[in-house]
C-alpha cells in the first residue's frame, strides 16, 4: 500500500518539507558515491549514532577526563547528521514517501520554523532513547525514521479521519483506493520490516541492527502528537 496524497489543502508552500526531501536525496546520492569509492563505511561510522561511543564518551568526560567533552560534542552533532543518512534504498524511499504525503500538511499547520524544529528534535530524541536503552551497542544507527514518526504522530492527532489516496499494487495492476490516515499509524511500523531491501554495503557490520529502534520511534510519535496538541 503506497500513500500518494491526502485530501487536505495547504495554504502555503511546504518549503521546509521540500528542502528536507532534497537534502535527504542529495545525501543518499553522496552515500552511493562513497560506496563505489569504498569510503562509505568510514563515513557512516564517523557520523552515525553509535550508542557505545556516545555513552563511553560521556562516562569518560564525567568521571575521568575533561578533554573527552570534545568527543561528546562531536558525537552529539552526529545525532542530527544521522537523521539524513540512510542504509538502504527501501529505507529512504519509505521515509521520503511518508514525508511527502504527511509532512506538507503538518508544516502548513505548525509553520516553517516549528515544523523544522519538530523534525530535528524528534529525530535526535529518538536516537537518545536508543542510546539509553542499549548503551553498549556498537552498530551505527541512521535514518530519519524517528523524525518522520513525529510528523506522522502530529498528523494523526490533527486529522485522524483524513482520507489518504493510496495505490494498491498487484502483480500487473495498480488499484487506487482511499484509506483513513489512522491506518498509516499501523502501516508505518509494519513497512519497516522491509527496510533491509536494497541495503548499502556499509562495513564492518552494517547499520541499524538493534532491537530498540522501534521504541525510539514510539517516543518520537508521542512527541509529534503532543506537540500538535499543544498547538491546538
Amino acid at each position: 500500500m503506497i500513500p500518494i496524497s491526502d485530501n487536505i489543502r495547504c495554504r502555503t508552500k511546504p518549503i521546509i518539507n521540500y528542502w528536507l526531501i532534497g537534502i535527504n536525496v542529495a545525501v543518499f546520492l553522496w552515500e552511493l558515491q562513497l560506496e563505489f569509492s569504498g569510503g562509505l563505511g568510514d563515513f557512516v561510522n564517523s557520523w552515525g549514532v553509535i550508542p557505545a561511543q556516545i555513552s563511553g564518551a560521556i562516562t569518560n568526560a564525567l568521571f575521568y577526563n575533561n578533554a573527552a567533552w570534545i568527543i561528546v560534542i562531536w558525537r552529539t552533532f552526529s545525532l542530527l547528521v544521522a537523521i539524513f543518512l540512510h542504509g538502504s534504498f527501501s529505507q529512504i524511499l519509505g521515509n521520503l514517501l511518508f514525508l511527502w504525503v504527511f509532512g506538507k500538511t503538518v508544516e502548513n499547520i505548525l509553520g516553517h520554523r516549528r515544523y523544522l524544529g519538530l523534525y530535528l528534535a524528534a529525530g535526535a530524541i529518538a536516537s537518545c532513547v536508543q542510546i539509553v536503552a542499549e548503551p553498549s551497542l556498537t552498530v551505527p544507527l541512521i535514518g530519519g525514521n524517528g523524525a518522520i514518526a513525529a510528523v506522522l504522530g502530529a498528523y494523526i492527532i490533527k486529522f485522524p479521519k483524513a482520507k489518504i489516496d493510496t495505490i494498491l499494487p498487484l502483480i500487473i495492476l495498480y488499484i487506487p483506493i482511499e484509506l483513513p490516515a489512522f491506518f498509516y499509524l499501523f502501516w508505518w511500523f509494519v513497512q519497516q520490516l522491509f527496510y533491509g531491501i536494497g541495503s548499502l554495503n556499509i562495513p564492518p557490520v552494517g547499520v541499524n541492527q538493534s532491537g530498540v529502534v522501534f521504541w525510539g520511534q514510539v517516543v518520537a510519535l508521542f512527541i509529534g502528537a503532543g506537540f500538535m496538541r499543544l498547538k491546538r
